[in-house]
């Protein structure tokens, strides 16, 4: 393993923020996700935090709300060739093709590392049909006990049983995913939802009725990008999913729809996170926290970061929690 590379700040300047303000230190960052109580509203993205090892030389992981890791499957996978990552305007593509250990060497290998560390854990769970998703939320309840808080299913996985159509692009697809692993698990599910459909809403509500606890919205958006000169797609998969700020105005646009339609589901923001305003407006959209992703791969300290901004935005404001923000959107002419 590298050196530690932590980053020591210098203490942040007394301001005179006028006498509505809070100490920071007065401001209380917890938040409840689905039954999951988080110590702060900013959690990492799957995907781009592995497990957490590599960033914790960078700063404390524990120091997030949750460590939401990269999606296991019930079988080990290579991941797709290569290339398999693109830049793009404001974002990034991505075709990985969720490679991981398998559910039985992560709970072997990586799962022991993160309770000792003291994270608290959100799994992902990704698979091929109700019935791998079903076998992989069974072992990480069984085996992972008290140490995974929660689990998030990755619904934009190809349904193999039905012409590789994504899950989450489905209500009924979705929904039988969910009500698999609701039947061997009583750990909060989060379902994890893609923009790419007509009605994200609709979507949502299924899965909810099937017994999703909360929603991660969203997922990665479908897209492409091409050589000029070569021709040849810039990933060898053709597409990918389409990550990072160039995201965030959809990402808010489905994360205030559901909130509006179904205002008692907990919600996770995701898409596009990279600064503190950024996570007051996911909030305000609706969220009752968020997750940081493509941002991590610019700045690996941004989750420490945004933590420590999100406590002072809001000590400036005399703000006691980010739960007074939650939905706190004011339309034009109210």
């Amino acid at each position: 393993m590298s050196a530690d590379v932590r980053r020591v700040d210098p203490p942040a300047p007394v301001e005179d923020w006028g006498e509505d303000s809070l100490a920071p230190d007065a401001v209380n960052l917890a938040v409840d996700l689905a039954g999951v109580a988080l110590s702060a509203p900013v959690a990492s993205a799957s995907g781009c935090f592995a497990s957490g090892v590599e960033m914790d030389r960078f700063y404390d992981i524990t120091e997030l709300g949750a460590v939401i890791v990269k999606s296991v499957t019930r079988e080990p996978r290579e991941g797709l060739w290569t290339p398999r990552m693109a830049e793009t305007p404001s974002g990034m593509l991505n075709a990985i093709g969720l490679q991981n250990p398998g559910v039985d060497a992560w709970l072997e290998e990586d799962l022991p590392w993160l309770r000792d560390r003291g994270a608290t854990v959100i799994a992902s769970v990704a698979g091929r049909g109700p019935d791998d998703y079903r076998h992989v939320a069974d072992r990480l309840t069984t085996e992972g006990g008290e140490a995974i808080a929660a689990l998030e299913i990755n619904l934009s996985c190809p349904n193999v049983e039905d012409r590789g159509l994504v899950f989450a692009c489905s209500p009924v697809d979705s929904a039988a995913v969910i009500a698999a692993v609701r039947e061997v698990t009583d750990l909060p599910i989060l379902a994890k939802l893609t923009a790419d459909v007509t009605s994200i809403v609709d979507i949502a509500a299924a899965v909810v009725e099937a017994g999703a606890d909360g929603l991660t919205l969203i997922n990665t958006l479908l897209g492409m990008s091409i050589d000029a000169e070569t021709g040849r797609p810039d990933l060898y998969n053709t597409y990918g999913g389409l990550s990072g700020p160039a995201i965030r105005p959809i990402a808010l646009r489905a994360v205030h729809q559901v909130h509006r339609a179904l205002p008692h589901v907990p919600i996770l923001g995701c898409g596009g996170v990279r600064t503190v305003e950024d996570v007051v407006a996911f909030l305000r959209a609706g969220a009752s926290a968020v997750s940081v992703g493509t941002a991590t791969y610019v700045d690996p300290f941004v989750g420490s970061t945004l933590i420590t901004e999100l406590r002072r935005w809001l000590a400036r404001r005399g703000l006691a929690s980010p739960r007074e923000l939650i939905g706190a959107t004011h339309p034009w002419g109210a």
